[in-house]
């Protein structure tokens, strides 16, 4: 049974820092991509950032470029997002999903992803 769990979501002041977990069981970790998406309250959900298969190829919404950071540890089935100077406009509940791409690469189109977790509350308010 295909299974991702988030953590590390919390309230945060703005400027402040968190760290994401995304851990995986039930199937096989490195045929899949991961993918970071949130949803805000009355907004679709929408992709933020991706790591491919063996970590060699990432992508980031322009939002978020030079302030997240995806990596991905195989060894223990974990993606994470680092994310930095953290704005108000980042609160919103933050998904992983796991999705099957050929080949060295990701998206963060979440139509390419059809393992989901179920999410954890990211807000950033002083």
């Amino acid at each position: 049974q295909v299974q991702l769990v988030e953590s590390g979501g919390a309230l945060v002041q703005p400027g402040g820092s968190l760290r994401l977990s995304c851990a995986a069981s039930g199937f096989t970790w490195n045929y899949y991509a991961i993918g970071w998406f949130r949803q805000a309250p009355g907004k679709e959900r929408e992709g933020v950032s991706c790591v491919s298969r063996f970590g060699g190829s990432t992508d980031y919404a322009s939002a978020v470029k030079g302030r997240f950071t995806i990596s991905r540890d195989n060894a223990k089935n974990t993606v994470y997002l680092q994310m930095n100077s953290l704005k108000p406009e980042d609160t919103a509940v933050y998904y992983c999903a796991a999705g099957p791409f050929v080949g060295d690469r990701c998206s963060t189109d979440r139509q390419q992803y059809g393992n989901w977790g179920q999410g954890t509350q990211v807000t950033v308010s002083s």
